[in-house]
């Protein structure tokens, strides 16, 4: 047995050896497709030259300095790559190890923002349940997600609290369109402020397109511009959450792009630097560094690895690669490409329930039956039972259970670099649909 702890401690994962675009390969020789980038994470996919000779380049020149000090030329160069052109007010970047990280120093700096603007009794946050914003314990507590809160839940803060999520496929009702599913959404949200006292929230926090948690799903039209209305309303903060699908995976750079809306404060992470260095970071609307600036002029938080020199470096070609290789426009084409296969193969499938994504960033729910969309059975663990046989067949997927309510509920997860081509999507989408009709007829 291994001496890791592994996430499951009763079985050993396969050893990754080398990575190339599209494939990884085991220490045994079997080869698989990485159709999810992991967690959406590898949008270049493993090995793009010019990452690997950023890393190098770097690595001769500085591979660390604290940021108490020093700052280093790769993190200048990419705050200003993200925000000197103020993409929606943002401003100011920055940058931390991880999505988790990243989301603790935006509920940070939200609170700190009203507190040096004279409002120290804002301490509430609003956020929705199903979502996921990270796995440290501030994050957790911010996320909804029920089945990772549940054995921490005695000690989440309760700043935290949770309206519904835009999941019109299980939750608008059959006599409302959706105009009126969003208005009742933004009724609760509204109600939730004036239970809490409006005055008393720091921010209103989401996922712009939900991720892992509940499998891909976008908001409804209007839905963001009510919530960003509401929050403006109140003097709370918006905090949008796009470590999963942002930095171009829903086919613009800001997911937030496509809802004519901008944050407060966006959290960014896994396209970010696309795997070849562990980063995240938050992106800052330019009143909110003003009145830091204004205040105490400084933000009272900090990492050892900030803004590190190494995974700044990576970053930094990773977006110029995006841009300089045209890929946001390859995504906005494959994806297309993808939400076609996907429907071509699976639309009619008995125990395929709902297709639904962005980009090159979509997912299917499985149902027991597609009329009434019941749910398998939990003790099935249906969605792994889909990763396992897309495993056989050589390809990687992201799979999770608890779709509806952290129990209940099985969705599979396809996202696939952002310069993946044709021929690799359809052999993506061969095996994918394969390993649906496998795990069902096992």
């Amino acid at each position: 047995m291994s001496h890791l702890v592994h996430r499951s401690l009763r079985a050993d994962p396969p050893i990754a050896v080398s990575g190339q675009g599209i494939w990884l390969h085991e220490k045994n020789g079997h080869a698989v497709i990485d159709g999810s980038g992991g967690a959406a994470v590898a949008c270049l996919g493993h090995g793009h030259p010019r990452v690997l000779a950023a890393l190098r380049a770097q690595l001769e020149r500085l591979t660390y300095a604290h940021t108490a000090l020093f700052s280093c030329e790769s993190a200048e160069r990419l705050a200003e790559k993200l925000v000197g052109h103020a993409p929606g007010g943002l401003s100011r970047a920055y940058f931390v190890s991880s999505g988790s990280e990243g989301m603790e120093a935006a509920l940070k700096m939200a609170r700190q923002y009203h507190v040096e603007r004279g409002e120290p009794q804002r301490r509430h946050v609003i956020a929705r349940r199903q979502s996921y914003h990270g796995n440290t314990l501030g994050a957790l507590a911010a996320g909804g997600n029920m089945m990772r809160r549940a054995l921490y839940e005695p000690i989440l803060s309760p700043a935290f609290h949770h309206v519904s999520p835009c999941y019109a496929y299980r939750d608008r009702r059959d006599e409302e369109s959706e105009a009126d599913y969003v208005q009742r959404l933004a009724d609760e949200l509204e109600a939730e402020f004036q239970r809490l006292g409006p005055e008393t929230v720091i921010a209103f926090c989401a996922e712009t397109v939900v991720g892992a948690t509940l499998g891909c799903v976008a908001a409804l039209p209007g839905y963001f511009e009510k919530v960003r209305a509401i929050c403006d309303r109140h003097g709370a903060l918006l905090i949008l959450d796009e470590v999963m699908s942002g930095m171009g995976r829903c086919g613009t750079l800001h997911a937030w792009e496509q809802e004519g809306v901008a944050p407060d404060i966006q959290v960014i992470a896994k396209g970010l630097g696309g795997g070849y260095q562990p980063i995240g970071g938050i992106l800052v609307h330019g009143r909110v560094i003003a009145a830091l600036e204004a205040g105490s002029g400084a933000f009272v938080h900090g990492h050892t690895y900030q803004a590190h020199p190494m995974a700044c470096a990576a970053a930094l070609a990773v977006q110029e690669a995006i841009e300089e290789e045209g890929l946001l426009a390859n995504v906005r084409a494959m994806g297309a490409r993808l939400e076609q296969g996907l429907i071509e193969r699976l639309g009619n499938h008995a125990h395929v329930g709902d297709i639904r994504g962005r980009g090159l960033f979509w997912a299917v729910e499985l149902v027991q039956d597609r009329a009434s969309k019941t749910p398998f059975d939990p003790a099935l663990r249906m969605n792994e039972r889909v990763k396992q046989a897309a495993y056989a067949r050589g390809l990687a997927c992201y799979p999770m259970g608890g779709t509806i309510d952290g129990r209940r509920g099985d969705h599979v997860i396809l996202a696939p670099p952002y310069n993946v081509t044709e021929t690799e999507l359809e052999m993506i989408l061969d095996r994918f649909a394969a390993a649906i009709r496998d795990a069902h007829a096992g």
